[in-house]
């Protein structure tokens, strides 16, 4: 960026509204807030909605909040999730919304960068997202990764596979939600939550265009007691989506919504194995094949999450070199050769995160140009 356009960035501040639902959320609360006001980006409020929880959530808000006036407590009973960030919209002021769950965390420059993509974007840009790293109770990453290039027109694609990885990861538009409402309470009165970040974003990609910063700006927690250990309940949210979809849009081709759902239950299946649950795992496997013979196929996990499943069931002591393919590297290492432009002259030194990052870069971006094709 030149010095003028540094200069004119600079001087363009505009207000965000971080928007913070916290149910029972005292264990980790205090660390979101504080990756929040550490934002190298300040002109920021920040409104914690209390939805009705029973331990010290509200105690360690106020005491954050007496230190900072940005941050702003609201409460009420217990309502969940969608009603808890509509609470919050409504009273919010900034240009910009920037959801973000009670136990993930921002990078020090997750807004900075989010926010001048925005501007940079246009008017025409409602979502802007960044990449996500999984981790654990300490903040320590686990390995795990949200990564994908797709931008545009994002309906289909959004559809097929919800790339934004999680409900931190975006920032949005204020006028969106003038345009196309808030959340949808609707989920949570049929005993279905879970995908109510995804409805919301398909309902934003109807009328606006999205686009990404390539970074890994959030910290997303995957703990089992978190909501998305809740497998038949995201389930069920996901169906809802789909069948209001597809009441509003009866010409996207069956086949699409038979993709969605084959996607949604490998990534169930996914967690349901880092959860340890072999079970669960088994079944959500299943439940993809079920859905589409066709896409599970394409996942590599599917045979490396069946096997290992499978006989961890039968047996918690067999070693793990039984499930390692030593030629599934070189593979995909050919495969991105013929297929990505690698910014790395010699892939072959290309470690395994990195190789990984691309394969799911590549794969998104594949799907993207089919979707365009459609």
């Amino acid at each position: 960026m030149g010095s003028h356009q540094q200069c004119e960035w600079t001087s363009l501040r505009p207000l965000v509204s971080v928007i913070v639902p916290a149910y029972n959320a005292e264990k980790f609360i205090q660390k979101t807030l504080h990756s929040i006001l550490s934002q190298t980006y300040k002109n920021i409020e920040v409104l914690v909605v209390d939805d009705g929880s029973q331990d010290r959530t509200t105690e360690i808000v106020q005491s954050i909040a007496v230190n900072d006036q940005r941050v702003i407590l609201l409460q009420q009973p217990n309502s969940g999730v969608a009603a808890a960030r509509n609470l919050a919209i409504q009273n919010s002021q900034g240009e910009f919304i920037a959801p973000i769950d009670a136990d993930d965390i921002w990078y020090p420059q997750n807004l900075e960068r989010q926010v001048q993509c925005m501007l940079e974007g246009g008017r025409d840009i409602g979502l802007v997202y960044a990449w996500s790293s999984d981790i654990d109770e300490n903040n320590a990453p686990t390995g795990g990764f949200r990564v994908s290039h797709i931008e545009g027109n994002v309906y289909k694609t959004l559809l097929c596979h919800y790339f934004l990885g999680n409900a931190s990861a975006c920032l949005i538009r204020s006028t969106c939600f003038e345009k196309v409402g808030g959340y949808n309470c609707n989920l949570k009165a049929n005993n279905a939550q879970g995908c109510e970040d995804w409805e919301l974003s398909l309902r934003i990609a109807e009328h606006y265009r999205f686009k990404v910063v390539p970074e890994f700006l959030i910290g997303y927690r995957q703990i089992c007691s978190s909501m998305s250990g809740d497998y038949q309940t995201m389930a069920k949210s996901h169906k809802l989506m789909l069948d209001s979809v597809r009441q509003k849009h009866p010409e996207i081709p069956r086949f699409l919504y038979r993709l969605s759902s084959s996607s949604f239950y490998m990534y169930l299946a996914r967690q349901s194995s880092q959860n340890g649950s072999d079970r669960n795992t088994l079944f959500w496997l299943s439940q993809a094949l079920k859905s589409n013979l066709f896409t599970p196929i394409l996942h590599l996990n599917l045979y490396t999450l069946s096997i290992k499943s499978f006989f961890r069931s039968l047996t918690k002591s067999l070693p793990a070199v039984i499930f390692y393919q030593p030629d599934i590297f070189s593979r995909l290492i050919h495969s991105i050769k013929k297929t990505h432009k690698y910014k790395y002259t010699n892939i072959t030194k290309i470690n395994k995160p990195q190789l990984k990052i691309q394969v799911k870069i590549l794969f998104s971006s594949m799907l993207h140009r089919a979707m365009k094709l459609i």
